[in-house]
């Protein structure tokens, strides 16, 4: 896991321990079990347990983690709740309202309206004074670099790009009008509203060596990392969501979507208007035909194609069989 310091993007607000954090959301002593009175200041995830912070655990998650920090769980899972694992944990029935209410109060993020940068006018684009960047990178045009973002050596970001809460490795190449490091798509579809968002207050990490194309979107992940790997090849106009990890040597043809919470390994090869489907899993050397849909997990070294996109050799027979029927095969499932 890549490790960044949260608050160099995302001030501290509001310090609270956790017998005060009980008043303060009026939450019931049956629903609560704190043993220990600690200070919050972070945010933890499976991946990356940290000192003095919280853990949201939603249903389902597995209940056999050994934890030994100070962490606090914040879950909506009864069984979770009900393990004799934890000592410090609350069952919330308002889950999504009192996680996002506690990170509004514990940070400055900028969904809310309090969040505030200051900035240098360099070469025509907005510096963050709070930003570092290589003195041999190359920042174009009418960009913004925002608070917190590293940028590395010999990095080109060309002109009218939004560069946030984001960590760029060295000779890295973003092309004109993208925006890294953006809000995600989160909320819940019982509390719908701008008011209501999700507060996301990860980061997105290009690693070195990364090209990115014109008027592509990255999300910054929720709680870790958004990841680009080594060497990978963004074509324009790709949208990848929050929590995506992409492995080294992808390449990525125009057009294409990845939801959030995808994990896909090494070498991938995608075609154009290829569509993948959140929280599913891809392997090794996997190659996507073009305008197929990927809504499951693939496994190493497979070719895909169509929607839902299966093996490619099912995927031609299927074509065959299609045109013996009678059927006029779309043009909109023709793979590369």
């Amino acid at each position: 896991m890549i490790s960044f310091k949260r608050t160099d993007f995302y001030p501290i607000k509001n310090v609270i321990g956790t017998f005060d954090l009980i008043k303060k959301f009026d939450l019931e002593s049956k629903t609560t079990k704190i043993s220990d009175d600690f200070i919050l200041n972070d945010i933890s995830s499976l991946n990356n347990l940290k000192n003095n912070s919280v853990l949201i655990l939603e249903k389902n998650y597995p209940i056999s983690i050994d934890i030994k920090l100070n962490i606090l769980i914040l879950t909506n899972d009864l069984n979770i709740f009900n393990s004799d694992k934890y000592k410090n944990i609350l069952y919330l029935d308002n889950f999504k309202d009192v996680t996002n209410k506690l990170f509004n109060f514990l940070f400055y993020h900028e969904d809310s309206p309090d969040f505030k940068d200051e900035f240098e006018i360099i070469n025509n684009t907005y510096i963050s004074k709070f930003a570092e960047v290589d003195k041999t990178a190359l920042i174009g045009n009418n960009s913004i670099i925002g608070r917190g973002c590293k940028i590395g050596k010999n990095t080109i970001v060309k002109n009218n790009s939004v560069i946030k809460n984001c960590i760029i490795g060295n000779n890295v190449n973003i092309g004109d009008n993208n925006s890294i490091g953006s809000t995600g798509f989160g909320f819940d579809l019982k509390l719908m509203g701008a008011s209501n968002l999700t507060p996301h207050l990860g980061i997105v990490y290009l690693d070195d060596n990364v090209r990115i194309g014109s008027n592509c979107t990255i999300d910054r992940a929720k709680v870790d990392v958004t990841y680009i790997g080594k060497n990978s090849m963004i074509d324009n106009l790709v949208h990848i969501a929050h929590n995506v990890i992409l492995g080294n040597n992808a390449c990525i043809a125009a057009q294409s979507g990845i939801a959030g919470s995808v994990v896909i390994g090494k070498n991938l090869i995608s075609g154009g208007q290829s569509g993948y489907a959140g929280h599913i899993k891809v392997g090794d050397n996997v190659i996507v035909a073009a305008k197929s849909g990927v809504t499951k997990n693939i496994p190493d070294n497979s070719k895909v194609a169509g929607f839902p996109a299966v093996d490619i050799k099912e995927w031609k027979n299927k074509v065959i069989m299609e045109k013996k029927n009678g059927h006029k095969w779309n043009s909109k499932n023709t793979p590369p």
